[in-house]
């Protein structure tokens, strides 16, 4: 079975990006981006509408790094250290060697490659530091711009179930994307 440990947790640098830990200064960025109804709207999850439930975010997120059991970062522009999105490697499967990869950003930044470049470097990540077998993202179908970043990474469509999630007396389907290491291009 897999050992994951993110101590000392590691920052990542891109070309233009840093990718660092989320703490509780990051909480108006975490609520605007958890309680943003548009950037929600493939998620379903609950949206955030206080600085209390952003904080319980926060909170969240920083359990699973010393849990070892998920880890996110705060995507930043390098030379700004208020965060425009969150990425992360969640529902970690060691005895698969699995994770799934999720990511979000504000709408002012989409279309600039920033989603890309995170992903390339979360990839690498998860197949150097954590000896991943493979990668998945889970996503709405109705997700293009989502769909669109993954396969610029390699990524490729698994599967499409039908109505297999229930949210709010709705159900979804979900698209199953993966990258396995064989087939990554560092």
């Amino acid at each position: 079975m897999l050992t994951i440990n993110f101590h000392p947790f590691q920052n990542i640098e891109t070309e233009r990006l840093l990718l660092r830990r989320i703490d509780n200064n990051d909480v108006e960025e975490v609520l605007g981006l958890r309680g943003n109804p548009e950037i929600m709207k493939y998620i379903p999850r609950p949206l955030a509408k206080t600085t209390e439930d952003a904080l319980e975010h926060i909170a969240m997120i920083e359990d699973k790094i010393i849990s070892n059991t998920g880890i996110n970062w705060g995507i930043t522009i390098k030379g700004n250290p208020k965060i425009i999105g969150i990425i992360g490697h969640y529902r970690i499967s060691p005895e698969n060697h699995r994770a799934e990869i999720g990511y979000m950003s504000f709408p002012e930044h989409n279309g600039k490659g920033y989603i890309t470049e995170a992903i390339k470097a979360v990839v690498a990540y998860g197949f150097e530091q954590m000896d991943l077998h493979s990668i998945e993202a889970i996503i709405d179908p109705g997700n293009i711009a989502s769909e669109r970043v993954l396969q610029k990474n390699g990524f490729v469509k698994e599967a499409h179930l039908l109505e297999n999630e229930l949210w709010e007396g709705k159900f979804w389907d979900t698209v199953i994307y993966s990258l396995l290491r064989k087939n990554w291009k560092k």
